[in-house]
């Protein structure tokens, strides 16, 4: 079976200028054209496809994705290159899921005191806290204290 790029759009979630950017930019010479001169996509095209949205949605760049492309088309021999690759990509995923846990921990820590029913009475004391610390070093007060109106 075949599709169309408007089908592969629907099916894949990419905007049609994008599958064509991708074609423009060498990630889709598995791609056949008809007589016409139009794109004729097939279940197997729409394996890689997902697979090159898998990496650019993991932050793969452009280049990057290239070469594997290129690799899937030299064939088996480009399996070494390619396990490579996606070894690099997964240390490279792995080390921002660590960064993004550490920050959802803090983000959490702060709703928590937003959440609790003293939070007020939290932030007041942090609020004392911080301008503390600039009196004792000699430092501008740069929170504004403002009357809240409701």
């Amino acid at each position: 079976m075949t599709y169309t790029i408007k089908e592969v759009s629907e099916k894949v979630g990419l905007s049609i200028y994008t599958l064509r950017y991708y074609d423009k930019e060498g990630l889709l010479p598995f791609v056949a054209r008809n007589d016409a001169g139009y794109r004729e996509f097939t279940d197997g095209d729409l394996n890689i496809i997902h697979t090159i949205c898998c990496l650019k949605n993991t932050g793969m760049k452009i280049s990057a994705i290239r070469q594997y492309i290129a690799d899937v088309m030299a064939g088996p021999a480009s399996i070494d290159d390619r396990k490579r690759l996606f070894h690099d990509h997964r240390e490279k995923i792995l080390e921002q899921q660590r960064i993004i846990a550490e920050n959802l921990k803090e983000i959490d820590y702060k709703l928590d005191i937003y959440d609790a029913p003293n939070a007020e009475d939290i932030v007041s004391r942090e609020l004392q806290f911080a301008e503390a610390e600039k009196t004792a070093n000699a430092l501008e007060n740069p929170y504004v204290k403002t009357l809240i109106s409701h």
